[in-house]
């Protein structure tokens, strides 16, 4: 399967926003859709009004006189069901032309916006993006209400049963900043992905956090197991070796067998390095995780315990004091699932794709527009491995 996916152009994003129907293409719940329907004669609407102005404005060029005449009803049937539309109009025009052009076109603005947004294109870009479509800047107000329409999709994610069948569970702590009154605040997102026994990885869920506490942790962890992730089956867990998650995992996991992150203890081996030094502490450290068997990886410890323990001290230590939990790896035996497991890169690696999604937007401007990001690529992540779950959005979503 292609690993780092990443969306390129509006056709794809289209695939993402799919995920929000189940496997038949049945329709959206009718809270999703009516927004939607919301959202369209927000855009419509607007477009007669500039209608108008246009018209009153040319007349007053040319000595002409007219006036606004308030407005009137009309209903325009399209792929989101009826529209309701406020059309205005003067004594002498109506902007009802305005929707002969947009009829054709209704069914193609939500997505239009949503797969704009999914790209990671901030509100005001949208409507600079689809100016050359639509003959209109669509302001960013009606961005943000269209993007709205994602928050029932996101809701039914984070509810959905879920079942067992994962060889390995990874869990990692992974930071975004958010925008706030203060400035830019830096919060968690606390991460479970799940191998299954074919290697395909499967985000399982996510939770936006106030840190990576215990409590945070085990409120996520026990929300998991609540709704049919008992761990049966799971060899082994692998954990970024946070504190709190450790914690976590002794009360709510506690059968489960604990992988310590490479990747995350090597940094912290190398933080305690000189810079020269660094490469070879590495070379020792691959020499450890590579080795053939535990017994041979206890050996090369040992070597590196030797080489390095005059030196960096504190560097040794780091590494002996975690050993144990740094090799459960090697109770695999196929060398592809050791290293499938021995870091939580794959979560490392969503993320990433998280960060240049959403590289034009700076930062989050809130937890629902951070949580509808996470799920546009989260799901487009599932779905590129063929573990996409099918649910149905429904008013009680």
């Amino acid at each position: 399967m292609p690993q780092g996916a990443q969306l390129s152009s509006l056709p794809e994003a289209y695939e993402v926003i799919k995920e929000m129907r189940n496997g038949d293409g049945a329709c959206w719940g009718e809270d999703v859709t009516a927004a939607m329907r919301k959202a369209v004669a927000q855009v419509l609407e607007e477009r007669m009004a500039l209608a108008v102005d246009r018209h009153l404005a040319e007349l007053e060029r040319r000595g002409g006189e007219d006036r606004r005449n308030g407005s009137y009803k009309r209903h325009l049937l399209g792929a989101l069901g009826d529209v309701e539309l406020h059309v205005p109009r003067t004594r002498r025009f109506s902007a009802k032309a305005v929707l002969g052009a947009y009829a054709r076109r209704t069914r193609e603005i939500d997505r239009l916006i949503l797969g704009c947004f999914v790209l990671g294109l901030s509100t005001r870009k949208v409507g600079t993006a689809l100016l050359p479509l639509l003959g209109e800047r669509v302001s960013a107000t009606v961005v943000s209400q269209v993007a709205k329409t994602l928050d029932g999709a996101v809701a039914a994610f984070h509810q959905r049963p879920l079942q067992n069948g994962y060889r390995a569970l990874l869990f990692d702590g992974v930071v975004l900043a958010r925008k706030t009154g203060a400035g830019a605040l830096r919060r968690p997102v606390l991460v479970a992905l799940g191998i299954r026994p074919d290697g395909r990885r499967e985000v399982i869920d996510w939770r936006l956090a106030q840190s990576e506490s215990e409590a945070e942790w085990q409120r996520f962890l026990t929300n998991l197991m609540q709704r049919g992730l008992t761990g049966v089956g799971v060899e082994i867990v692998g954990t970024d070796g946070g504190a709190g998650l450790l914690a976590a995992l002794e009360v709510v996991f506690p059968s489960l067998p604990v992988q310590r992150c490479w990747a995350h203890k090597i940094r912290n081996i190398t933080e305690k390095v000189r810079k020269a030094d660094r490469d070879a502490v590495k070379r020792s450290l691959r020499a450890i995780y590579n080795a053939e068997s535990r017994t041979k990886a206890r050996s090369a410890a040992r070597r590196f315990a030797n080489r390095w323990k005059a030196k960096y001290p504190a560097a040794v230590s780091c590494l002996q004091r975690d050993l144990d939990e740094l090799l459960t790896f090697f109770s695999f035996k196929d060398p592809k699932w050791r290293k499938s497991v021995r870091t939580t890169n794959a979560i490392e690696r969503r993320f990433r794709e998280v960060r240049r999604r959403t590289r034009p937007m700076g930062v989050f401007s809130d937890r629902t527009s951070m949580d509808r990001i996470l799920y546009a690529v989260f799901t487009h992540e599932n779905r590129m491995q063929g573990v996409s779950p099918l649910f149905l959005v429904t008013q009680n979503s």
